[in-house]
């Protein structure tokens, strides 16, 4: 097949406007991520017990340490099919959906068995014990119900965000957080149910989520280009999605393992700093959901030129997706650092987490800034499924988080753990983006 012609007849423009058609939907949609997470803080941290703040904070990294270890299913969907919608190939987008919805629901059930065991090892990893225990123990239990339909809602989104919807997928997160938000703040504060009412809430919005995207995808399926059975399990097929999906299965749980590792150096520094952390890392959060849409957009534009073996497209929309990821982290380092005292406020009514919260509040603040290149790069990285190059990477980002732990949480203790963790996300972004343009010219020289 001649392949310049074939990238002549698939080749599209990359404007500001493609860019942002993207990112908007998208940053609205993960806004609320954060929103769902500042509510349940809320909830929780007006009952006035840091214990059960605490509780809620060791519960949600335990659940997103195992439940985002799976993230890949999202990541790889949305490569292989940004990839597939390039070469226009729609008998192939199927096949990419139902590998990672049948992947998603098998996994999801096997948490689902080993919730019990998961949440054993999971307090001793944390090391948690009484009422900190126990308010971790209730929340950990009833969100694990809802593992089947996160891991479900991972697939559709990646296929959603693979071929650009970002409407779609603004519908789709709104309609899963905000069920979780106001059944949080219903059973949570009106009925009474504090840390277990924020998990029913949660259970509640994915199932509803899952439920609702499965029929809108599957509703826009044409059905002579349905893919046999015989074609979804190709080995061939499957084998590659394995290899991409162990790349970032690695990269993801290193990555989830380094949050985890901050919260439990931040559980020796006791209830009221670990509760403090707990609300700063909203604001990082936040921050990062906020640039996920940049980055989502490089994801597609990415995986899109790739498929169409259009390097123009490559290469202009790497920089705008840069131009808007730098100039939004700004933006949003400078609120953080002007209205998180207030924020921090409306979280807690602990006036020791208030205290703790505020000397540490310029370190949360400036994550945006030192996050926004890992963030983008991640886009383009998973969008051209160099899933190999983002392993390696994230293993030297985590060589040197470490070290930078072990300097500098002894000499400046909670200070130097923020350090560590603003230093970190320096080095995977500046790790990646020393490869892009090599990895770039070797995949369009490899299709010519």
């Amino acid at each position: 097949m001649d392949t310049r012609s074939n990238s002549h007849s698939l080749a599209f423009e990359v404007t500001h406007r493609l860019v942002l058609s993207i990112a908007i939907p998208m940053t609205l949609g993960f806004m609320t991520t954060p929103l769902l997470g500042l509510t349940s803080t809320a909830v929780v941290g007006h009952m006035g017990d840091p214990q059960a703040l605490a509780g809620l904070a060791i519960g949600a990294m335990l659940f997103d340490l195992i439940l985002g270890s799976f993230n890949f299913l999202r990541a790889s969907t949305t490569g292989l099919t940004a990839q597939a919608y390039g070469r226009r190939n729609q008998h192939e987008q199927q096949a990419v959906f139902a590998r990672a919805l049948i992947s998603a629901l098998g996994c999801g059930l096997a948490l689902l068995c080993l919730s019990p065991l998961l949440k054993a090892a999971g307090l001793r990893l944390m090391g948690a014990e009484g009422a900190i225990a126990e308010a971790t123990a209730t929340y950990f239990s009833i969100r694990m119900l809802a593992a089947p339909a996160a891991l479900a809602n991972y697939a559709i989104l990646g296929f959603v965000l693979g071929r650009g919807q970002g409407g779609l997928g603004l519908l789709l997160q709104a309609l899963i957080n905000g069920i979780n938000i106001l059944l949080s703040i219903y059973l949570g504060l009106s009925l009474g149910w504090g840390v277990a009412g924020v998990a029913w809430g949660t259970l509640a919005g994915e199932v509803a989520g899952a439920l609702a995207g499965l029929f809108i995808v599957l509703g826009g399926f044409a059905k002579a280009e349905r893919p046999a059975w015989s074609e979804v399990f190709s080995r061939h097929r499957l084998a590659e999605l394995f290899a991409l999906n162990r790349d970032i299965l690695i990269r993801t749980f290193v990555l989830i393992g380094a949050f985890t590792i901050m919260t439990r150096i931040g559980t020796g520094f006791g209830a009221v700093t670990l509760a403090a952390n707990a609300v700063l890392m909203n604001f990082f959060l936040l921050s990062g959901y906020y640039l996920d849409g940049l980055a989502n957009a490089a994801e597609q534009i990415t995986g899109r030129a790739i498929g169409a073996l259009y390097r123009p497209a490559f290469d202009r929309g790497l920089k705008l997706t840069t131009l808007w990821s730098f100039g939004l982290a700004a933006i949003v380092s400078a609120f953080f650092l002007l209205a998180g005292p207030w924020l921090i406020s409306v979280l807690t009514t602990s006036p020791e987490v208030r205290q703790a919260a505020g000397t540490y509040l310029p370190w949360a603040a400036v994550t945006g800034l030192t996050g926004a290149l890992a963030f983008l790069m991640d886009g383009v990285f998973i969008g051209a499924t160099w899933s190999a190059d983002m392993r390696n990477r994230m293993l030297m980002s985590f060589a040197g988080y470490l070290a930078m732990l072990a300097v500098f949480v002894p000499l400046f203790g909670n200070h130097g753990l923020w350090l560590a963790m603003n230093a970190f996300l320096l080095f995977r972004g500046f790790f990646l983006a020393m490869l892009v343009r090599p990895r770039a010219d070797q995949t369009f020289r490899a299709a010519q």
